[in-house]
């Protein structure tokens, strides 16, 4: 039997994907910087920085999930590598992209998927928009603290359960229904970040206000805390399409995937309310 790469296997996605495909009886190739061991997968190290050549990475799978870690700013350093590897190795990449970057030719994720369907191989991309569990790790302490503090403005994003992210790359990964094709995965509904703020509020059941910040604001905070300023920067960025309305989009593509519905962000709230309040 054939098996499947999952890189970031130990993260937010990648934990939640590789005990999706083993539930489903696939062998997988759990790589992360540490070879962390992960019950039933085969543990392989994979640095970003470099270090191991990829070709190993990529030995005796004939799929893979690729996608950009957190703090990575430069996505085509990342991508690209992995991408003419597993051109080489000739195996099936499922590529976990970013929401709205079909924008432009000239974002960097667009640019990694543009090589990605020009390279001959199967492959599907995903893209995700907001992730729901950033309540849990990125905003986890204000949010304890008693605000939600970002630069958002009024804008309204379609928060995504990692679980349906995981899902639907388990769907794409063990199936070829799908190939050619990209997906824009969201929640079932857009949710401004007061109204988030509210949901929390009830389901921590303690206040939790939402404090919009401008973009100096937020990276004063990052930073103060211990954030690079080029990572802090990058992630005020990233606020501009939420205070456009851009990520206030609802698709049918994780059902489409996956066939259920997305979890609305107040069950996600409700599974995760120890993580997110501890």
């Amino acid at each position: 039997m054939a098996r499947i790469l999952v890189t970031g296997a130990t993260g937010t996605v990648g934990r939640k994907l590789v005990d999706n495909l083993l539930g489903r009886g696939e062998r997988v190739v759990a790589a992360s910087r540490r070879a962390t061991a992960i019950p039933g997968a085969e543990a392989r190290r994979f640095d970003p920085t470099g270090g191991e050549p990829l070709s190993r990475l990529f030995q005796d799978v004939d799929r893979a999930y690729l996608m950009v870690p957190s703090g990575i700013v430069e996505v085509l350093d990342h991508l690209m590598p992995l991408i003419d590897a597993a051109k080489a190795a000739g195996v099936k990449v499922v590529l976990q992209s970013v929401f709205g970057v079909d924008a432009s030719d000239e974002i960097p994720y667009r640019k990694a998927e543009i090589a990605l369907e020009q390279s001959g191989l199967p492959h599907v991309i995903l893209r995700p928009n907001w992730f729901a569990d950033n309540f849990q790790t990125y905003w986890r302490d204000d949010i304890r603290a008693g605000t939600l503090a970002v630069p958002a403005a009024d804008g309204a994003s379609s928060f995504i359960d990692t679980r349906d992210i995981a899902a639907s790359a388990a769907a794409a990964l063990t199936s070829d229904r799908f190939d050619g094709r990209a997906f824009n995965l969201t929640g079932p509904r857009a949710v401004t970040y007061a109204e988030a703020a509210a949901i929390l509020s009830e389901v921590g059941g303690r206040p939790v206000r939402y404090t919009p910040l401008s973009d100096e604001e937020f990276i004063a905070r990052l930073t103060g805390a211990g954030v690079p300023p080029e990572y802090a920067e990058f992630l005020a960025a990233i606020f501009h399409p939420v205070r456009e309305g851009w990520t206030g989009v609802v698709t049918p593509d994780v059902n489409t995937l996956t066939g259920h519905d997305p979890i609305p962000l107040e069950t996600y709230a409700k599974d995760n309310r120890a993580a997110i309040f501890g």
